[in-house]
């Protein structure tokens, strides 16, 4: 029997200890018809290995994998899982810190990565985001992106990750870490590929 004949939702199981990127997703998917909920395994979110890889579709594909190993043989067996990675990547630093975006802010942080650019008078970067869902068999992919700008300082206290450096292209200035997440959401690259996915989920099955 189909999830979506039970109940009005689509329920999403995301594979991610990070809250943040749980509740954005909910709150992005909900009026989509989807409902979001952390994947979780014996009560806890499942330590996914990050693949060194040079690209976040790639990454994102080995997280789905990897989730969908883990509820093989499961009640969570039939469940659509969701997956996503995403890394900033910034134009004059080479597309720098790219697939290693969660590992340089923990290491390095905000302050560091704007050390690394205080000399730079380009700062043209963008957040790229790969949602993958899995249906079964299917594996989907949608990439959101959105062009922005390094900021001179860290500002804001909403938002997560690089949000307070972050400075979209289609907002009036301030960083993502300034918006409110309804403000964020709509011009966002999780957004952009979350709304992408869901457009993909919807269409009829070939």
């Amino acid at each position: 029997s189909d999830i979506t004949d039970r109940v009005d939702k689509m329920l999403l199981l995301f594979a991610t200890g990070n809250k943040h990127k749980v509740s954005e997703a909910s709150a992005i998917l909900s009026h989509l018809g989807y409902e979001v909920e952390p994947l979780l395994i014996r009560e806890k979110a499942p330590e996914l290995i990050e693949p060194q890889a040079e690209g976040i579709e790639e990454v994102a594909i080995s997280k789905i994998k990897q989730a969908r190993e883990l509820v093989m043989g499961t009640e969570l067996e039939d469940s659509v899982l969701l997956a996503e990675d995403s890394g900033l990547f910034i134009d004059s630093l080479g597309g720098f810190p790219g697939p290693y975006s969660s590992y340089v802010e923990s290491t390095l942080g905000l302050s560091g990565v704007l050390k690394l650019m205080s000399a730079e008078s380009e700062r043209g970067a963008e957040f790229r985001a790969v949602t993958a869902v899995c249906t079964g068999r299917r594996v989907i992919t949608a990439t959101g992106i959105c062009r922005g700008q390094i900021s001179g300082e860290i500002s804001g206290e909403m938002g997560f990750g690089y949000d307070p450096i972050f400075i979209p292209d289609d907002g009036d200035g301030r960083t993502c870490g300034e918006m409110h997440s309804s403000e964020k959401s709509s011009i966002s690259h999780r957004g952009r590929a979350l709304k992408a996915v869901s457009e993909l989920l919807n269409l009829p099955s070939k």
